[in-house]
Parts: structure tokens; sequence; C-alpha cells
């Protein structure tokens, strides 16, 4: 038998029309401009909202490519298997964030992307997307912006894993899930991790132990305090100056 975060399951799905036009992500999630219209159209594109379970899958890697999924609750890791059965994280998606870009080239998914807690996306089909966005110009031009960020924050690992050192590294995606919570309305400065230790230095490029010394090392500072997943950012100041800009 697999373990359970090994083997995937069926989506829970529920029918319940998503409303777009009242839905607190839309700033998020959606162009600014649209009319409402424009948006209700949007929100019927939409086919239902997905309910995955902690440790289940959205899809898995090899899978044909269908739909887009915009992140609605919750928090994912997308990660390919190596060949001697590691998993190698390569992104972290939160509310408001799309996943299933990877596969838009190719019309297969390149990654895994597994739930670190339960959560909740709507489901988009891509076919019908682009057929809307022939009619909806912003809402494309969204899209394409969407897809060049994500080409951003690639070059920026790649810049990362190749010229960081371990605490410079840490730093910067600290900063960055600061970021981001703080888009979302939530504290800049007090967060909880919903990824391990290990995954972040999956990600990272780093080992298991070297994450949590570069941990150690920054709380000892007293730049951040940590208690199990909870991180408290004490001078973000500092904590840049870590990136040395």
């Amino acid at each position: 038998m697999l373990p359970d975060i090994l083997t995937p399951k069926p989506l829970k799905t529920s029918h319940a029309q998503p409303n777009c036009s009242t839905c607190s992500l839309r700033e998020l999630c959606l162009p600014v401009g649209l009319d409402e219209p424009e948006v209700e159209a949007l929100g019927d594109l939409v086919n239902h909202k997905c309910q995955i379970k902690r440790g289940e899958y959205l899809h898995r890697a090899g899978s044909s490519f269908k739909s887009l999924y915009a992140v609605r609750r919750g928090f994912f890791k997308t990660c390919v298997l190596e060949k001697d059965g590691r998993q190698q994280v390569t992104g972290f998606h939160m509310t408001g964030e799309l996943i299933g870009l990877d596969a838009i080239s190719t019309e297969q998914h390149t990654c895994d992307a597994i739930a670190l807690e339960d959560s909740e996306v709507c489901e988009i089909p891509f076919t019908k997307l682009e057929e809307m966005g022939r009619n909806i110009p912003p809402l494309m031009h969204h899209f394409h912006k969407i897809m060049s960020r994500e080409i951003v924050k690639d070059h920026g690992v790649m810049m990362l894993l190749g010229s960081m050192k371990a605490e410079e590294r840490l730093a910067t995606f600290l900063l960055n899930l600061s970021r981001r919570f703080f888009k979302r309305g939530y504290s800049s400065s007090d967060f909880i991790l919903r990824m391990t230790r290990e995954e972040i230095g999956s990600y990272l490029g780093l080992k298991l132990e070297t994450v949590s010394r570069a941990f150690s090392k920054l709380q000892e500072e007293g730049i951040i305090t940590v208690s199990n997943k909870h991180i408290h950012i004490s001078d973000i100041d500092r904590l840049k100056s870590k990136v040395g800009g």
C-alpha cells in the first residue's frame, strides 16, 4: 500500500454556483475594470468549487490539462518526484493564486499539486476561458500578466538557488510570504507556516539541518521569533538587510 500522501483521491465537488461578484478574493483573481455583466459571465464560467483535504492531490504530474484552479481557501505545494523517490518542491500557492499554469504549453501537468491543509479551489475550464478572453480583452490581458509574473518568479528562484547563502535564501522566502499575506489582508509579521521545514529546504535547495540552523540564527539575532510553525517577524528591516538589497 502506498502512503496516503502518494495516493490520488477524487476531488469532492460542490455544485453551488460560485459568485465572483461578491467573492472576497475578487481583487486578487479578477482584472480591474470588468463591469458587473462581465464579472457575472466569468462567474458562470466557473464549473464548481472543489474541496481538497490535507494531503490530497489537486492534480498529478502527467495528467491531462483541462482546467486552471483558483485557490479560494487553503494552501498547496507543487512538486515533482525525483528518480530516487524524493519529492522536489517547486512552489507554494495560497489563497487568490492560480494553479495549473504549468500545463498550458504541453497540455499535461508537469508536477503534482498537493493540499497542505484542508482547501477549496474554483475550477476554471481553460478552453472556455480562452473563448471568453476573445470577447473580454481585459480578462486575457490580466491572464497574460499572471503568466508573466510566474516567469519572473521562476527566474527569481533560479537566482535564489544559484547565488545566495542559506540565511539569505530563508530571509527571501520569509519576506516573500510576508508580502503575499499582507496583500491578502493578513498580518505581514505574524503567520503560520503551512509547509514543513523539510519542504522549505526542498524548495530552497537546502538540507533540513541547514534550514533549522538558519531559522535558529535569525531567532538568536532577534530578527524573528519561532514557535512551532508560528513565525513572528520582529525586525523586518533587518530581515531585508539579510538579502543584501
